[in-house]
């Protein structure tokens, strides 16, 4: 019992008085310890190789949005110039018959095969 109350009465710090200064509203300084706040090598280390983990991660998360980006675009693209070259051949068929439209898009197909 009494190891409870000593250790609730450490917790709460007596009043310090009036500052000189009179800003009472400002928290207690502490003193000033430059190297409290060094690190050991291993921590260092450790604190680096999360943040190249990480990195790693977010640049793998950016390639993967990235790629699938460039797939809606190619996709899109694909459709724009199908649709382009279904309103040739239908501006084609009003010009000459049905099967010399066919004949020149077998042809057609057979010269991008060839390309590619």
């Amino acid at each position: 019992m009494s190891s409870s109350s000593t250790v609730a009465a450490e917790k709460v710090q007596e009043p310090q008085g009036m500052r000189k200064n009179g800003k009472q509203w400002h928290p207690p300084r502490k003193a000033f310890r430059p190297g409290s706040g060094l690190t050991s090598y291993e921590q260092r280390a450790k604190t680096r190789m999360a943040t190249v983990a990480v990195k790693a991660r977010e640049k793998e998360m950016k390639d993967e949005k990235e790629t699938e980006r460039k797939q809606r675009v190619q996709a899109i693209k694909e459709k724009r110039a199908a649709k382009e070259e279904k309103e040739r051949y239908e501006k084609m068929a009003e010009k000459m018959h049905k099967k010399r439209v066919e004949r020149l898009k077998r042809k057609e197909k057979r010269n991008k095969l060839l390309k590619s």
